[in-house]
């Protein structure tokens, strides 16, 4: 008989129920496990398939080329050239201090420096390149491309930089590129440009950006797990921005700018029949360069201590004293409101009284008795004072502004001044006192409140050698494409009238002949030499008080004033007087007296000017 087992039942029951636990702890695996799928698959799955592809396939920006600035005779002024720039993919880094240390050694910079500009890079964009380093030179990038394979992530991209041919050359003008800023970015993100652009931020390069800049283009690479690029699969080319021809003369322009070397001032010269800016000088200038390169702190601290201000325009932006060449304003306003006619007599004895107070002519013991053409020639201050005195403020202040003073020129340049022509109302509202009787005379000799950049000293004489036309000072010729063609012509403005009797101006155009080409004219040292010398020149000389001198003070030897104190030095010439072709501007700030620091500056000018249209006419006779 076969005895039952107790222990045997109960280990057969418990294995039975140990089958289903383990198939459901099985079955919920799988269940698991095909949920999870599922959720990578189609839940995620598009976000999955972009990380994959952005992991192989990679968008580059292809930067466009800028367009080039030529001068008036299609010289090359700025171009561009190629830059190396040095970027690392974030996503391609598997360590990014031990990369970033290597590159600290191969190109010698602090890998603090590096580290800081991966870490300011925009977060949440793991396959855009972060830029570490612009224009490697040469030997860098040899030293980078060398360890390439060391270095996963690291890439050296190329772009087109801007050139300035000739450093510091029409600075001012031309203007410079700088990085694009973030405030900018938000209003201009629509237009194309991105992060780590350069624009226009001065000069012409600022105001023809839109013209310059170029269309973006784009590539799809292949890249490997490093992040190496294996292939181009997609690209669409930049467009480059237009070209620029300017109104400048390249020889015209050295030559304003060696007249200033060792000044701080301004040198204009226009055509009085279009308006072109044929050169614009200011002094002293900087090297355009610098701001592609990048300025260091120090290097920026010396730019904006320097008491001469080598940022500012002095051309556009310069408000200083008019000094006497503000006369002929005084002088058509005589005569037009027949205040004196052309044979008026005054006296000069070289002072004048008014009430308590004596005024002095720039000439002690004075002119002797003038009429009103010697009066400009020789610029007697005291006759110009009693006109003064009978005109009063408000007529002066308006003629002054009928010769478009106190208003901007409308050059296209950035930040230009307007100046300022004073009348009884505006320093009653400005100061809250009452215009004084000596006011007026200090006003007829271009002192007091009177201020005028030296554009528009340039135009105003400009109306007077033309016949009575202001125009709108240009620096652009055209516009045109890559290969040439034009796109835009920019013809002459203008932009208003000189409203004076033809008598008057005929009158005053004399007279201003006479202060170059007369013995006792204030300006005769900018008579033309040598084969020039029948080429007549007109203009007016000036002499600007920074301060005024005690009225009863003797006169100081210039070298034992302060520089900061001493007079501006002004000259406004016209060439040939009878045919004008050229008026030149100068200013130069505490240099003196107009007839010997200014007109000597501006006859070089002129030399130059009419020596490279000689030569010119005698090239074109034997061709």
């Amino acid at each position: 008989m076969t005895s039952f087992s107790p222990l045997s039942t109960s280990s057969i029951n418990g294995e039975r129920l140990r089958y289903p636990v383990v198939l459901y702890l099985v079955a919920s695996v799988f269940v698991v496990l095909l949920l999870r799928l599922w959720y990578l698959q189609i839940i995620r799955g598009d976000s999955y398939r972009n990380l994959s592809e952005n992991n192989r396939i990679r968008l580059e920006d292809i930067v466009p080329t800028r367009g080039i600035i030529y001068d008036r005779h299609g010289r090359i002024l700025v171009d561009n050239r190629p830059a190396f720039n040095l970027a690392i993919v974030p996503e391609d880094v598997s360590d990014i201090h031990l990369t970033l240390g290597q590159l600290s050694g191969l190109l010698g910079v602090e890998q603090a420096q590096f580290m800081e500009k991966f870490q300011s890079a925009p977060k949440g964009a793991p396959f855009r390149p972060v830029l570490l380093k612009r224009d490697m030179t040469r030997d860098e990038v040899a030293a980078v491309e060398s360890h390439r394979f060391d270095l996963s992530g690291v890439m050296v991209q190329i772009e087109p930089k801007r050139s300035y041919e000739r450093p510091s050359f029409a600075a001012h003008l031309i203007g410079y590129l700088g990085e694009i800023e973030e405030a900018q970015l938000k209003g201009k993100r629509s237009q194309g440009y991105k992060l780590g652009d350069y624009l226009g931020k001065y000069g012409v390069e600022l105001e023809w950006e839109e013209a310059l800049k170029g269309e973006r283009g784009g590539r799809q690479v292949e890249a490997d797990a490093a992040g190496r690029q294996l292939r181009i699969l997609r690209e669409v080319p930049s467009q480059p921005g237009h070209n620029l021809v300017l109104t400048l003369d390249t020889g015209l322009q050295l030559r304003a700018e060696r007249a200033l070397e060792g000044k701080a001032g301004a040198i204009i010269a226009l055509d009085p029949n279009t308006g072109d800016v044929l050169a614009m000088a200011s002094s002293p200038a900087f090297d355009q360069n610098q701001f592609i390169r990048g300025l260091s702190a120090t290097e920026w601290q010396s730019i904006v201590d320097n008491p001469l201000h080598p940022l500012e325009n002095k051309s556009i932006q310069g408000q200083y004293p008019i000094g006497s060449t503000f006369k002929p304003v005084v002088l058509a306003a005589a005569l037009e409101d027949g205040v004196v006619d052309p044979n008026t007599i005054l006296s000069c004895y070289g002072e004048y009284r008014l009430g308590n107070h004596v005024y002095r002519c720039w000439k002690k013991g004075g002119h002797g008795e003038l009429a009103l053409h010697q009066a400009l020639v020789q610029s007697c201050d005291i006759y110009f004072y009693q006109l003064g005195q009978k005109l009063g403020v408000d007529r002066m202040a308006a003629y002054g502004k009928g010769f478009r003073l106190g208003r901007k020129t409308l050059i296209r340049l950035n930040n230009e001044a307007a100046g300022l022509v004073p009348t009884a109302e505006w320093k009653l509202r400005r100061f809250g006192v009452p215009w004084q009787k000596g006011e007026d005379l200090v006003t007829a000799i271009g002192q007091g409140f009177l201020l005028a950049t030296p554009i528009q000293m340039a135009v105003f004489y400009a109306a007077i050698a033309n016949g009575g036309k202001f125009l709108r000072p240009r620096v652009v010729l055209r516009v045109e494409d890559p290969d040439g063609a034009v796109i835009k012509n920019v013809g002459p403005e203008i932009v208003g009238q000189l409203n004076l009797n033809p008598n008057t101006l005929s009158f005053l155009q004399g007279a201003l002949e006479g202060v170059v080409q007369e013995p006792r004219g204030t300006g005769r040292v900018a008579q033309l030499r040598g084969k020039l010398h029948e080429i007549r020149v007109a203009g007016k000389t000036g002499t600007a008080q920074v301060i005024r001198a005690p009225e009863d003070e003797e006169e100081q030897d210039e070298s034992e004033i302060p520089y900061k104190f001493r007079d501006h030095a002004w000259f406004v010439a016209y060439a040939p007087a009878e045919a004008p072709e050229i008026v030149v501007a100068v200013l130069v700030e505490h240099g003196g007296h107009g007839g010997s620091a200014a007109a000597p500056l501006a006859r070089e000018v002129m030399e130059e000017y009419f020596s490279s249209r000689l030569v010119e006419e005698r090239v074109a006779r034997s061709q």
